[in-house]
């Protein structure tokens, strides 16, 4: 994980704002959110293995990513960049989850936090770079 410097830290901004804002430079909400804090994330390479993320915290009210009527206003973290290295192909050991019962067929990163090239870091400043100015 490179940690990047950044105008967006510490801001407050609305949640709804934001989300719409970041959905346009091709963020999503990610997966790992819930009512009190969560990230936008950008993934830098097509096989999704590096990304840009921006963590935020709820500060006022809650979010609910399907609704577009919430007035929660959120507070950005210190945008990062990290990568996952996966091994290829389907999970030999995959298991059933109890709840829901779905198949888990993907396995798990052999490394959650890899090295990280130069050229995804200077990726990840130009777009961070972007979003401060359509920000601002």
């Amino acid at each position: 994980m490179i940690l990047l410097s950044s105008e967006l830290e510490a801001s407050h901004q609305s949640f709804i704002e934001t989300r719409d804002m970041l959905t346009q430079h091709t963020f999503a909400l990610g997966g790992n959110w819930d009512y009190a804090a969560g990230s936008f994330d950008r993934p830098l390479d097509e096989a999704h293995k590096v990304w840009l993320r921006i963590p935020f915290e709820v500060t006022d009210g809650t979010i609910d990513n399907s609704s577009s009527d919430t007035d929660a206003s959120i507070k950005l973290g210190t945008p990062y960049v990290l990568k996952h290295l996966y091994n290829e192909g389907n999970d030999e050991e995959a298991s059933v989850r109890l709840v829901g019962a779905l198949f888990d067929q993907f396995q798990s990163p052999i490394d959650p936090d890899a090295d990280i090239e130069s050229k995804w870091v200077e990726r990840a400043k130009d777009i961070l770079q972007q979003v401060e100015k359509a920000m601002t």
